[in-house]
């Protein structure tokens, strides 16, 4: 009778203090009758876990900072007529005194011709890019993407000074590249790579010859060899 009535004293005071508002509608307090101590702090642990239950994680830092710069570059293209990605965001030959130009050497595979441009590559970036940061980690896929984005520039600069060359098709393809490295073990050479690259390559050399487009089908090709001989640097260390 004593713990009867001492377990309904604390029950109501703890009702009190928490008022309603802690408690909406739908969310039921099971337990003895009449409620204990233990049966109200549950039922609100329970409340608090489910109100958390929905987050969202930053998971892949430099894949998706990289996203989010390439949709701000292409929607400076939009606001300013273009003058951003001519100046910043796509690579050509100039003058080495002039500081933009080293800018431009980095920052060309954020810039885009339009949304169609953007979103071919973003699509495949955002599906290779994350789990090969998780596996070499982000400081490393930073690395691989700036090595292949001056490389490919200076390329450019010097094979084709009357063009200029803008978007991350390049850094998509050392991504593939480096994802059919990923499961290698020893110093094998996977099969996968053997496939990718010959299918790739062999793509990329008939649209070379055959079709007549846009697309720098080199810079895709040497966007698989930085992704290779990256894949093949990081698996020594």
């Amino acid at each position: 009778r004593q713990n009867f009535t001492a377990n309904r004293a604390l029950g109501a005071k703890l009702l009190a203090h928490n008022s309603p508002q802690n408690f909406p509608v739908g969310v039921a307090i099971v337990g003895t009758c009449p409620p204990t101590a233990t049966d109200f702090v549950t039922a609100k642990e329970t409340y608090v876990m489910k109100r958390r239950t929905i987050s969202f994680q930053y998971n892949a830092p430099v894949t998706l900072s990289f996203f989010l710069l390439a949709l701000a570059a292409l929607i400076l293209n939009r606001v300013t007529d273009g003058w951003t990605t001519s100046h910043l965001f796509s690579v050509y030959r100039s003058s080495l005194t002039d500081p933009l130009f080293y800018v431009r050497l980095f920052c060309h595979v954020l810039g885009h011709a339009d949304w169609n441009h953007f979103m071919g590559n973003m699509l495949l970036l955002l599906v290779v890019g994350p789990p090969l940061e998780e596996k070499y980690g982000s400081r490393t896929l930073l690395l691989g993407i700036a090595f292949t984005a001056v490389v490919s520039g200076v390329l450019q600069c010097l094979l084709f000074p009357g063009s200029a060359l803008l978007g991350a098709s390049g850094i998509v393809f050392m991504l593939i590249m480096l994802s059919s490295l990923a499961g290698s073990r020893g110093g094998c050479i996977p099969l996968t790579l053997i496939l990718v690259a010959a299918l790739y390559l062999g793509q990329q050399i008939y649209d070379i010859l055959f079709v007549q487009d846009n697309v720098a089908n080199f810079m895709h090709i040497v966007g698989g060899v930085c992704g290779t001989v990256f894949g093949f640097a990081v698996r020594r260390r």
